[in-house]
């Protein structure tokens, strides 16, 4: 697949994935949906977001030869 996550929104993923993570893990009974943050860190480290897609986003930036 081709890439559509660039590097700002990447880091920015990391981010909000373990912040999501460490609150799911502080509490799991209130904050089941904390866990989400691992979906977050997946498209992080693929580069990809299914999500983006279907709009056409691509914040990936184009290399040029």
């Amino acid at each position: 697949m081709k890439k559509n996550i660039g590097n700002t929104d990447r880091i920015l993923r990391f981010i909000i994935g373990i912040l999501l993570l460490i609150l799911a893990l502080i509490d799991p009974a209130k904050n089941w949906w904390g866990f989400l943050g691992i979906i977050v860190l997946i498209t992080a480290i693929v580069r990809v977001c299914p999500a983006y897609i279907p709009f056409k986003i691509n914040t990936a930036k184009e290399v040029k030869d």
